[in-house]
């Protein structure tokens, strides 16, 4: 039940159906993770907009946030590092000219502190074992 969220901003028009179904890949293939509960949430910033260190982005880069959530201990490092280095080539990729100072990262919350469907994903084990 991973929920992305993606900020950027490009200098060139973005394909962001196409991004997203791209970021839901990776998600699916390197964590593991269900892909009918797959959410990416993007929300385009003006390049005139982000900033790096206090001063406009460089001409023709662009810059990009990437957060997902997905529940504490379900995915190893290793997994976690992979999706991280591939999901910032796919940003280069479709981005063009990213800056380095551009994200990605994972949140982990508990599994008794997030679920959907109005459960918890805690509430969703437990039920899972057999008694």
């Amino acid at each position: 039940m991973p929920y992305l969220t993606l900020a950027c901003a490009s200098p060139t028009p973005v394909d962001f159906g196409e991004l997203a179904a791209t970021l839901t890949d990776l998600t699916v293939e390197l964590l593991g993770k269900a892909r009918g509960l797959t959410v990416v949430a993007v929300h385009p910033v003006a390049v005139d907009h982000w900033f790096v260190g206090g001063a406009p982005l460089s001409e023709g880069r662009a810059g990009a946030v990437l957060e997902i959530r997905i529940t504490a201990g379900t995915n190893t490092k290793a997994q976690k590092a992979a999706f991280v280095r591939a999901a910032f080539a796919a940003l280069e990729a479709r981005l063009g000219g990213l800056d380095p100072a551009s994200y990605v990262t994972l949140h982990e919350p508990p599994a008794d502190a997030w679920g959907y469907s109005g459960q918890t994903q805690e509430f969703r084990f437990v039920r899972s074992q057999p008694l």
